[in-house]
């Protein structure tokens, strides 16, 4: 059983004010084209569909579109909501969409949804567990008090009556103790949201969503896919994959990945503004990438993040490196404020927050509009 493991989709998301609607048609095709190439048995999604509890008609559209094309290629797809989602509106039609082999995790009400597949070395259960909170179960279960998401994950598993002799597979959206996790994702103070991987010691794979990382955590047959594009420059250096499960017999897993190539890449550039506007930085570089510019001029440039958008056309963030953004200084209480002219305060004010003087041409300026407002 050929099973391949997608999440975090973040359909209509933006990043910076730049949307990335087109960057993830790019992506899902891939996955269409991967689906048909590995002749996959089924599509296991994750979690955070969208990126929105209330998606855009557009957002809702481009995830329309693609489980049609799994659906015209008689291939089933498995679906839970994340936290990003809002759980009715992604159960919407389920029951409908399931006689066209998409299926769809209600809204938790304590039965989680499971679904059998066979091949030659027999059945295959399909477990899909949404998002849950503390909160949720301990409305389902009266009797239950989960103090934590811990045992609000342990008394759902407890719940599913899991078979040990066939092969389980479980779809899931939580966060398991240990996962690395990167600056695109919510974060709970505390930990809050920890679940440890000993809950899912039933299942012969878990497909989880909910961290922007791939990585395993605890087995290797409990996966993190990732997302499929990156969403924060934290994740520059990652190269972001799907993950292709194939089950054979009870106890043997093998698992690989298959790299995505996205439209845009992201990326981070560094240097004075002349050493990244000269065209021997820039001419072997693909200028469409999203990227992060960071300048190590010691003034900032007039107007840099225009200029640079001439060369750099999806630059999403600009910043310095120099010695006034790398020396931090404490603002202490003011002293005797009224025997400080404004031009000397603001002299003050400007030296706390650039590390260096006012300069005369400056002084002369603000000096000048003080004077203006003053006789207004």
């Amino acid at each position: 059983m050929k099973l391949i493991h997608i999440s975090d989709l973040h359909i209509g998301k933006r990043v910076s004010e730049f949307s990335m609607l087109e960057d993830q048609r790019v992506i899902l095709s891939q996955i269409l084209a991967a689906v048909k190439q590995e002749q996959a048995d089924g599509v296991l999604v994750a979690g955070d569909i969208y990126d929105k509890p209330v998606p855009s008609a557009e957002a809702v559209q481009v995830f329309d579109e693609f489980l049609t094309r799994l659906a015209e290629m008689e291939t089933p797809v498995f679906v839970v909501s994340g936290n990003h989602d809002s759980a009715e509106r992604v159960a919407f039609g389920a029951r409908l969409m399931s006689g066209r082999g998409v299926y769809v995790s209600p809204v938790y009400d304590g039965d989680v949804t499971n679904f059998t597949m066979k091949d030659s070395h027999g059945e295959v259960v399909v477990y899909l567990l949404p998002f849950v909170k503390p909160a949720l179960v301990r409305h389902v279960f009266e009797n239950e008090d989960p103090g934590s998401y811990q045992d609000a994950v342990r008394i759902a598993v407890d719940h599913m009556n899991v078979d040990p002799n066939k092969r389980n597979v479980l779809v899931a959206h939580q966060f398991v103790t240990g996962a690395f996790r990167c600056d695109s994702e919510e974060v709970l103070v505390g930990g809050l949201d920890n679940v440890d991987v000993s809950v899912f010691d039933a299942f012969d794979y878990v497909a989880l969503g909910h961290i922007h990382s791939p990585q395993h955590v605890g087995r290797e047959t409990v996966r993190y896919c990732g997302t499929p594009l990156k969403y924060s420059f934290s994740e520059t250096e990652q190269e972001k994959s799907m993950t292709v499960v194939e089950l054979k017999e009870k106890g043997s897993v093998e698992i690989k990945t298959l790299p995505f190539k996205p439209l845009r890449d992201m990326r981070r550039i560094r240097g004075t503004y002349l050493e990244v506007t000269a065209r021997d930085f820039y001419k072997d570089t693909n200028r469409k990438d999203y990227v992060q510019v960071t300048l190590t001029d010691e003034e900032d440039v007039p107007d840099g993040m225009q200029k640079l958008r001439v060369i750099y056309p999806n630059l999403m963030k600009l910043e310095y490196d120099n010695k006034r953004t790398r020396e931090s200084r404490e603002v202490k209480g003011a002293c005797k404020v009224e025997l400080k002219s404004e031009l000397e305060l603001f002299e003050e004010f400007y030296e706390l927050q650039n590390n260096q003087p006012v300069s005369q041409k400056q002084r002369e300026f603000v000096g000048k509009m003080i004077r203006e407002i003053q006789e207004q």
